[in-house]
């Protein structure tokens, strides 16, 4: 990690991975899937005594998403998802808000992102990879510079996110796990949306659903 110093904190009742990402040198902070808890979140972004610059989101479900708006407006930053998330993101049945949390939340992201596209936020370079499976629109977000990739859940250690829930695919999963791995290097480190990070030799070497 080049420039890059990564922090997190897990929020939220299905204790979702809630990542900071601050540039040494410009100062600036991603903050990748706020699902929960936003006077925590900033809280810790206060102590990290940097300047929030985006939010991004790796797929629409509620623990991913509940303190996006929140934190959009307190900080007026943007948000960044993929394009084949827009729908999940906004209805509150398909990102399961209604009936898991109790709690109706939507989100519209500022920029919609295409497979591969590459783009520059809080002076990183970041690469959208579309790896649908746990939903149509989920996606993953890689740093090649820095040798990250945050993989929300898609690729967990040694395992992947569930597909049994609304757009899900086996198949699809399947595929995206295969896609992703193949493209990142083996020194590439992971840190996906539950559980503790991992790195790109090791899936590609245990992962079973590979």
């Amino acid at each position: 990690m080049k420039n890059l110093m990564l922090r997190g904190v897990v929020v939220g009742p299905v204790q979702t991975n809630c990542y900071f990402l601050k540039n040494k040198e410009t100062q600036e902070i991603l903050i990748v899937d706020p699902g929960a808890e936003p006077d925590r979140i900033i809280q810790a972004l206060f102590s990290l005594e940097g300047k929030p610059a985006g939010i991004l989101l790796t797929h629409g479900h509620f623990d991913h998403i509940e303190a996006a708006k929140e934190l959009q407006q307190h900080y007026q930053i943007p948000v960044y998802a993929a394009a084949k998330e827009e729908k999940i993101l906004q209805d509150t049945a398909l990102n399961l808000s209604v009936g898991w949390s109790g709690k109706p939340c939507s989100v519209k992201a500022d920029t919609y992102l295409e497979d591969g596209e590459v783009f520059t936020l809080g002076g990183f370079e970041i690469r959208m990879i579309l790896s649908p499976g746990h939903t149509e629109g989920s996606c993953c977000y890689w740093l090649p510079e820095e040798q990250v990739c945050l993989t929300g859940d898609t690729i967990f250690c040694g395992s992947c996110g569930r597909t049994d829930l609304p757009t899900g695919s086996m198949r699809q999963m399947k595929e995206s796990l295969h896609k992703v791995l193949e493209l990142l290097p083996e020194e590439t480190e992971l840190f996906p949306g539950h559980g503790e990070q991992t790195d790109a030799a090791f899936e590609k070497m245990h992962n079973p659903y590979l």
